[in-house]
């Protein structure tokens, strides 16, 4: 939980809100958009709120007890575990927000990739 702390901001007490994915779910933290290009233009909010809502990056905050736990579907092992930064579907799994931060359920089988650095990524 400690890397979650540093890159995904949340207040002590309200980390203790976050929900526990029930069965094959990976509960991600998704990032918040820059206020401004790399260039200095600031971003409309809507277009900000546009493209988080888009991003197809994600902080894999907790598994689900069932996720990858079937061998015949993940004969490799876990394709992702708590912490690692994930590359997802657009617009996947079940969006909510928790004091203004969106967090998302996605299903174990709808993540990509895993990446060491979420930085500069973003939809094509």
């Amino acid at each position: 939980m400690k890397l979650y702390e540093k890159t995904v901001p949340i207040i002590g007490q309200k980390a203790k809100q976050l929900p526990v994915p029930s069965g094959y779910r990976i509960l991600l933290a998704m990032p918040e958009m820059k206020e401004q290009t790399d260039g200095g233009i600031f971003l409309a909010e809507k277009h900000k709120e546009q493209e988080q809502v888009a991003s197809v990056v994600g902080f894999v905050v907790a598994l689900g007890p069932d996720a990858y736990k079937d061998p015949a579907k993940f004969p490799n092992g876990p394709w992702c575990k708590e912490g690692d930064w994930v590359i997802c579907r657009t617009y996947s799994g079940t969006r909510i927000k928790i004091h203004g931060k969106e967090f998302r359920f996605v299903n174990d089988d709808t993540i990509d990739g895993v990446i060491d650095d979420p930085r500069g990524i973003e939809r094509a």
